[in-house]
């Protein structure tokens, strides 16, 4: 999985959970990475952290659901390390409910961060990021097992992750003949701070307790756990590596035998 230092990474959603492991796999596999994520502290107080390490690393806060703000962070990512050779489109959120009760600006809010970004940040990649000028280039997608199966009570992300592998598979048999492979990964139940608040809202919404909705999730994964954020980062790492080349249009699972499909 060699590649030359000077590839550039873009990666969104990348001050904690899986974004932040994304990060500092793919900066150990030599990239210089320009993260973002929604507040500028935390976006701050990471590329610190992530240089402490030795990784070669820098930001900038951006909201996905605005294309100004992405149109900046790809300038600002491009004026600070040079073209864009990497999109990891992260940022996401969770959502759900009954759905017939489920309010209209939440169904918006979650298809917005969680769909319309993943085209945002693409269309700036190749074009601001200058990606579609090269014969060469990895956009990755951060998708879900959710994305190919319904989820009880979360219709809204659901459709969000479905419209990411749809996206996914379109564009990368249009990219292929480039040199750009597009890519999505399909995390099932990994241990994240999104994790956490997912647990909360099943529990509220079922009248349970945490405890009782993670041991019902884990008893469905094969496995017996959770993932790790950095096993999701492995398989990230891969697809960004020039291996990887003939892999396109694929929508990869990385859950633990959750899914099968």
């Amino acid at each position: 999985m060699t590649q030359p230092t000077t590839r550039v990474a873009l990666v969104t959603g990348a001050t904690s959970g899986i974004g932040l492991a994304v990060a500092r796999q793919l900066a150990a596999q030599g990239h210089r990475v320009f993260i973002g994520a929604r507040t500028a502290e935390n976006v701050v107080s990471t590329v610190k952290q992530l240089r402490e390490e030795g990784l070669d690393a820098d930001g900038t806060d951006v909201d996905v659901r605005s294309t100004d703000s992405v149109q900046r962070f790809v300038q600002a990512g491009v004026a600070a390390f040079g073209e864009i050779d990497v999109l990891v489109n992260n940022a996401g959120i969770s959502g759900g409910g009954v759905t017939a009760d489920v309010p209209e600006d939440l169904w918006d809010n979650v298809i917005d961060t969680n769909l319309n970004s993943v085209f945002r940040l693409t269309s700036a990649v190749l074009n601001t990021g200058g990606m579609r000028t090269k014969n060469w280039g990895r956009i990755i997608n951060i998708a879900s097992t959710a994305g190919k199966q319904g989820v009880v009570l979360g219709a809204p992300y659901s459709a969000s992750k479905h419209g990411v592998v749809g996206f996914t598979k379109a564009l990368g048999n249009e990219l292929a003949p480039t040199g750009i492979t597009v890519n999505a990964v399909c995390p099932g139940y990994v241990e994240t701070p999104m994790a956490h608040q997912v647990r909360k809202n099943y529990a509220a919404l079922q009248n349970t307790t945490e405890e009782a909705v993670l041991a019902k999730f884990q008893a469905k994964i094969p496995l017996g756990r959770y993932c790790t954020p950095e096993e999701v980062a492995g398989m990230v790492g891969y697809l960004a590596s020039d291996t990887a080349a003939s892999i396109t249009a694929q929508a990869l699972n990385v859950c633990g035998g959750l899914g099968n499909f």
